[in-house]
């Protein structure tokens, strides 16, 4: 019976420690990816300076908790945790809990005591349940160095951009500067942020940064490097995530208001927050703040047309925001791929261990990364999911639901890839994976396909031929 990939990298782990058991550094490095398997999946959050970050890490996590001010090229973790908790690791020195608490709505963290440059890194426990799945990473602006450490301490990226820059390509290109991340590139999704500011906020303006998204996704500079591409209005999601019923009813009071009032107010930031109008001067500011001009004048119009109550607005904020077309990807291409980028994530860290410290035996070792590498199907899998979601890989209608399911991009259960709602029979089971494999056998050498759709199909068939051990 044929190992899957995260089977075969734990015992090639095992075997490098037995290699390696007369070196600390390099046991100590080969444990910690070890213990990794068993760890929530850790996903960097990476991106220029102000293209929108913790927007994205607040709207993902359902809570304002990004950023948190420090000085110096400083990773935050956000973890799942019974209750918050803030730790302060040091680069000299022990760990230091810091009091934690909230101003107004945002989480608010003390951190005037740390010298500047004195911070390794921050962690937050949090209660929410995106993080019992994986733990986010907020990333300081991107550099070589910000490349290096995502690739040890990261299995996936979200890279935020609010345009795509020859910077962005740089170092989405530089995170795959070695041959393991350019054998398995699977764990990138690249998010447009700022969706709401496209064509001067017009209000079909998350439409068309979708528009622009899906060109983005065909573009030969970016399609090698990502997963996906996704517009997100991360301020929007946010809002929309941690909507407090004063503030949905502050937006029903300027919907309510005279049309011509209304719109006046709306023609700019500077005018919203500063004209006279019945809701105070304050209240505005912080609706310009949470929702921006874009988000009022769209909370208003669906207010108009039938949000009629705080849940309804904040859903159909969130949704047209893209986050939950966000959530869509991180769930099906990382959490629910989790062992295979862990598996990805451990090759690049024994291969640290190979290049720092040589040795005769190791050779059988690089072999077993290399053939790895070369037969790892769950890559390949990982890869055809990403093209089906995107639109970078395309199948006749009929085919292409039922490839993202035989590839398990609805869940990599054996009843989930076949389609199974119940608990099928043995016989059942079998003759759903040889009807799929004939089937697929047949479009793998379709004439009327393309090359590249006869070379989806056949990464079908692999699967489907997997299933039948």
């Amino acid at each position: 019976m044929r190992s899957t990939v995260d089977e075969a990298v734990w015992a090639i782990l095992h075997e490098a420690l037995r290699l390696y058991q007369d070196s600390p550094r390099a046991t100590n490095w080969l444990r910690h990816h070890i213990t990794r398997f068993d760890s929530p999946l850790r996903i960097a959050v990476a991106g220029r300076p102000g293209g929108g970050k913790s927007t994205v890490v607040n709207a993902v996590v359902g809570d304002e908790v990004a950023p948190l001010e420090v000085d110096g090229p400083v990773f935050t973790w956000y973890q799942d945790g019974p209750q918050p908790r803030a730790t302060v690791y040091m680069r000299h020195g022990p760990p230091v809990e810091p009091p934690i608490g909230r101003m107004g709505r945002r989480m608010d963290i003390d951190l005037s005591q740390f010298e500047s440059g004195g911070v390794n890194r921050i962690v937050v426990d949090w209660p929410a349940r995106v993080l019992r799945d994986a733990t986010l990473i907020d990333t300081p602006p991107i550099a070589d160095e910000i490349s290096e450490q995502i690739a040890a301490e990261a299995d996936a990226l979200l890279y935020v951009t609010p345009q795509v820059h020859v910077m962005d390509i740089r170092f989405l290109q530089s995170t795959q500067d070695h041959p393991v991340a350019r054998a398995a590139p699977v764990n990138g999704i690249m998010l447009l942020s700022r969706a709401d500011e496209v064509g001067g906020g017009k209000i079909d303006a998350l439409t068309t940064a979708k528009q622009i998204a899906r060109r983005y996704r065909r573009d030969a500079r970016v399609r090698g490097l990502c997963q996906n591409v996704v517009a997100v209005s991360g301020l929007i999601g946010q809002a929309g995530r941690t909507m407090p019923d004063e503030e949905y009813q502050s937006l029903v009071a300027l919907a309510t208001a005279p049309r011509a009032q209304t719109e006046e107010l709306l023609l700019s930031a500077d005018r919203f927050t500063r004209a006279e109008h019945m809701l105070s001067a304050s209240t505005r500011r912080e609706l310009a703040d949470r929702l921006g001009i874009f988000g009022i004048r769209l909370s208003l119009t669906l207010i108009r047309q039938g949000a009629d109550n705080r849940n309804k607005l904040a859903s159909e904020l969130v949704q047209r925001s893209g986050l939950n077309e966000l959530r869509d990807s991180i769930g099906r291409l990382f959490v629910d791929r989790r062992e295979v980028l862990k598996a990805r994530s451990a090759l690049l860290g024994l291969d640290v261990v190979l290049r720092m410290e040589p040795r005769p035996g190791a050779a059988k070792l690089v072999t077993e990364v290399e053939r790895v590498l070369a037969g790892a199907h769950e890559f390949h899998e990982l890869r055809l999911l990403g093209g089906l979601l995107s639109g970078r890989t395309r199948l006749p209608e009929e085919l292409g639901a039922e490839a993202q399911r035989l590839i398990g991009g609805y869940g990599t259960d054996l009843d989930a890839r076949l389609g199974f709602d119940r608990e099928a029979t043995q016989a059942e089971v079998q003759n759903a994976i040889y009807d799929a494999l004939a089937r697929w056998r047949e479009q793998s050498e379709n004439p009327m396909l393309g090359s590249a759709e006869r070379d989806a199909a056949r990464i079908v068939v692999r699967s489907c031929e997997a299933m039948l051990t």
